[in-house]
């Protein structure tokens, strides 16, 4: 199985090598932003917005009368830039993201530039275009024996500066050995609920609760942002405060992703299949939970949890979004009224029966599971198996469920902001 995977170092550069990265990002970060203005300079004349190959052009000319110091970065770096700017501005078109915005020194996100070429591997040394031999802060032996016998090709590397440390990701094309075929039986389908309260609870009763890095560190996060503030710019007192902000802000998303891999992992290697909600994060995000919807990371989750799945042969099915986990009972089926936020415990008039709506939409979203695996085209391998989102299934296939109506303050709405669990 040939996948894109990448492997992320550490590095630990020193003198020379230090300046030429930062040159190499600031070019890169430049160059976008050159680009940007002549892309919107270009909408506001209602012409077409200029591919990354135009841009490349035009930046050529410009360059040797503008920019005396593109000799001393590689061509890679501006070149890339206009390729990424290219496809914002496709996402953006296609209202998939929001309008491309200038990149700024402080961002994080920001310092960052993608360099193709001569890219070459040793124990403890990565080699990069005009940049020369970078020494690592951990040994490159797993990356370097899949190179030596030729299970895998360095498709490109990024190099990014995170507060006081830099790392470079290197894309490569792997191939890994096919994962065991499992077939999934009713007791390895396993149905996970997302929220707030509980980050994720699954259908046998398994409670993970997400650790909330920047809850936990936001009394920190304030302290240091108002001593930030009242340093003057421009003095090594702002440049002091401004590191030991970025280094908190590094900290934060580093525990963030570390728990999100744990979790992944340890369901795409136990579980055969995994049942989840097709979620609308942006709308969550747009909220008055915003910051705790950003803090636990749900898009991220599933985003893992979709490649991890195809890595080690488990079967992501997702139900649609209008799915009533909430509201039906797991027990009978009948739908019920809506939830509110604050009411914890599901309570069906129908049969009786009373648990906790997050463990109640869990076994539901399983229940749509084994549906979906009873269904003709439940055995496609794969998530979202010929094209259908919904995982190879077609619609509500139990006849315990009722035909979905509106879900107005069930906790489950995400026409009105906030409407999480």
């Amino acid at each position: 199985m040939l996948v894109t995977q990448a492997f992320r170092f550490e590095l630990d550069p020193q003198g020379r090598v230090r300046v030429a990265l930062a040159k190499h990002v600031g070019a890169a970060r430049f160059a976008y932003n050159w680009g940007l203005a002549r892309c919107l300079e270009a909408i506001e004349r209602r012409e077409p917005i200029p591919s990354a190959l135009r841009l490349h052009k035009a930046w050529n000319v410009w360059k040797r009368e503008n920019a005396p110091w593109w000799v001393e970065v590689s061509k890679c770096a501006p070149q890339e830039a206009f390729r990424d700017l290219e496809r914002a501005f496709r996402s953006w078109r296609q209202g998939r993201a929001g309008r491309p915005r200038f990149k700024r020194k402080k961002g994080m996100d920001d310092n960052a530039a993608r360099l193709t070429g001569a890219i070459r591997m040793f124990p403890r040394h990565v080699q990069l275009p005009r940049i020369g031999k970078v020494r690592t802060k951990e040994r490159t032996d797993r990356l370097l024996e899949l190179l030596q016998a030729k299970r895998a090709r360095i498709l490109s590397a990024t190099i990014s500066r995170e507060a006081d440390r830099w790392f470079v990701s290197l894309t490569c094309e792997v191939e890994r050995p096919d994962p065991a075929a499992r077939v999934p039986q009713d007791d390895d389908v396993v149905g996970v609920d997302l929220g707030l309260v509980s980050f994720l609870v699954l259908s046998d009763g398994t409670r993970i609760e997400a650790p909330k890095p920047m809850a936990w560190k936001l009394r920190l996060l304030r302290r240091r942002s108002r001593r930030l503030s009242r340093k003057p710019e421009g003095s090594r007192n702002h440049r002091k405060a401004t590191l030991c902000l970025a280094r908190l802000h590094r900290r934060i998303r580093n525990i963030r992703r570390d728990f999100l891999h744990k979790v992944t992992t340890a369901l795409a290697k136990t579980k055969s299949a995994i049942v989840v909600e097709d979620l609308s994060v942006k709308a969550l995000a747009r909220g008055r939970l915003s910051r705790s919807v950003a803090d636990v990371g749900l898009g991220m989750f599933r985003r893992m949890l979709e490649y991890k799945s195809s890595w080690y042969g488990a079967r992501l099915i997702v139900a649609p979004r209008d799915f009533p986990s909430t509201r039906s009972c797991s027990r009978c089926g009948v739908l019920g009224p809506g939830l509110s936020l604050s009411r914890r415990v599901f309570r069906c008039e129908a049969c009786g029966l009373e648990v906790d709506r997050d463990r109640n939409a869990a076994i539901n979203l399983r229940n749509y599971g084994l549906a979906v695996l009873d269904s003709p085209t439940g055995s496609s391998p794969g998530s979202d198996a010929c094209g259908d989102s919904s995982g190879g299934g077609s619609g509500l296939l139990r006849p315990v469920y009722e035909p979905w109506v509106g879900e107005a303050g069930s906790g489950r709405s995400f026409v009105l902001p906030g409407g999480v669990k």
